[in-house]
């Protein structure tokens, strides 16, 4: 399971099959059956290059994708949040980032050892403790279109955008946050229980807002574009608000 979520972090195009031809490669004694199921208990889909941590509800409302074509030109015009798979020494856990598509800065984080919703909707309410967006853009899973989730933002006045199924470029500056974190981060640690991946974690993304410059940025911290990049009427008469440290 390391193997496989590490590979497919360097190649999310890999279905199944590629995945067992590469563990085979590796000497392992491993057929494809095997490797689908390990990678469905990953969340990793085999079909489309996407985690598919986020299950739909059969019931629950979903929403339209408003970001096609849209060229996203300051912060908290589009905020964005994705689920992914954090593997522990005995087991694993889920990160859940709320991030800024103008800035790539990362809002709120939460890390919890189950898919229930209600960890995520707190971490939301968090969230907009700080700011509020525009459009706020995730998938159609179940954590996303919840009762709970939804009411949070329609609270908030905030537009409901999501992703196409399957589509993963719908998403994409958080699928390529999931790297980031991963092969600076995840990969060279051996968290030994959540607790320790939580502290980590959030010492990571204090590193990654703050310090770590950003190429796409033109070299800033993803904070120092998301000041810049903040609307002046969104300023005036505020106060600067406490961000996520």
């Amino acid at each position: 399971m390391r193997l496989i979520d590490e590979q497919y972090t360097l190649t999310p195009f890999y279905g199944y099959r590629r995945m067992t031809v590469y563990l085979q490669s590796l000497g392992f004694r491993v057929n494809h059956k095997r490797v689908l199921r390990l990678m469905r208990k990953l969340g990793l889909e085999a079909v489309y290059p996407k985690p598919n941590l986020s299950k739909p509800g059969k019931d629950h409302l979903t929403y339209p994708y408003l970001l096609k074509g849209v060229t996203v030109e300051y912060s908290d015009e589009v905020w964005a949040t994705d689920i992914t798979y954090i593997r522990l020494g005995g087991g694993f856990v889920y990160l859940l980032v709320i991030m800024d598509w103008h800035s790539r800065f990362v809002i709120e984080i939460e890390v919890s050892n189950s898919l229930e919703s209600s960890p995520f909707v707190e971490a939301l309410k968090r969230a907009l403790l700080k700011g509020r967006p525009e459009i706020f853009n995730s998938d159609q899973g179940s954590q996303f279109t919840s009762v709970e989730w939804l009411k949070v933002l329609q609270a908030h006045n905030v537009q409901i955008s999501m992703d196409g199924r399957g589509r993963c470029f719908d998403n994409i500056f958080v699928e390529r946050l999931w790297r980031t974190v991963k092969q600076e981060e995840v990969y060279l640690k051996e968290y030994q229980d959540v607790w320790q991946a939580e502290e980590s974690l959030h010492n990571y993304f204090e590193f990654y807002n703050y310090r770590r410059p950003h190429q796409s940025l033109n070299y800033q911290t993803p904070f120092e574009a998301y000041q810049k990049g903040r609307k002046a009427e969104q300023n005036k008469g505020e106060k600067t608000a406490i961000f996520y440290k």
